[in-house]
């Protein structure tokens, strides 16, 4: 009998560090083997969990729906992608009225824009509109999550993963432990409004 595939945690991580990245790996040549986006920081997620301000939604499809959703935390901006294959979240896009505190756990997903830059975007799984208390909680425990992850690259005893993002990004790991400490310096600027967006356009993705 064949092992039943676990799903994986999904990794905290800000919204700077997960547009940073940009590798993806298989830790086996099976074919339905886990997609990793390795992080700057020398962690490896299959799932990601971010909570943020849903600042916009739009219905970027051309034969049939496929909403983006642009998600907001204190250091940047994840873009969400919701199609016919993730029907339950796509319903939340085309519902919801932004702007909004959403916790969304979803995989990464890696695509080439037309001029060869390599994009990251989130392909959700769930999302779910949440309070400001949960969305504080999130900031406090990433940014905890992310310190200890820039603790661990610098330390003597790299980890596998932490000596494979050392290889394969050239990003001073110092700056996610600022972006961290500034994270939780915003709550105390910022105690009950959403964030107000930040961020470039970026091209959509083809639709899955």
């Amino acid at each position: 009998m064949s092992a039943i595939p676990t799903r994986k945690v999904a990794q905290r991580v800000f919204a700077r560090e997960f547009n940073d990245a940009g590798y993806t790996f298989k830790e086996s040549g099976d074919e339905r083997a886990p997609v990793y986006l390795l992080l700057p920081t020398g962690e490896h997620a299959n799932r990601v969990f971010f909570v943020g301000t849903l600042t916009e939604t739009e219905d970027v499809g051309s034969d049939s729906e496929y909403w983006q959703g642009r998600v907001v935390d204190p250091t940047g901006t994840f873009y969400v992608y919701a199609g016919q294959y993730q029907p339950d979240a796509a319903s939340v896009l085309r519902e919801i009225e932004p702007p909004e505190y959403v916790a969304i756990v979803g995989k990464p997903r890696t695509y080439e824009t037309d001029d060869g830059a390599t994009n990251v975007a989130v392909r959700p799984e769930s999302i779910t509109v949440v309070d400001t208390a949960t969305r504080d909680r999130w900031v406090v425990e990433t940014a905890q999550r992310t310190i200890e992850r820039v603790g661990a690259f610098e330390g003597e005893e790299r980890s596998e993963y932490a000596a494979m993002a050392a290889e394969r990004y050239d990003l001073p790991v110092e700056n996610y432990r600022r972006e961290a400490v500034r994270a939780l310096e915003s709550l105390e600027d910022d105690e009950t409004e959403p964030e107000t967006e930040t961020g470039t356009e970026v091209e959509a993705p083809d639709a899955d």
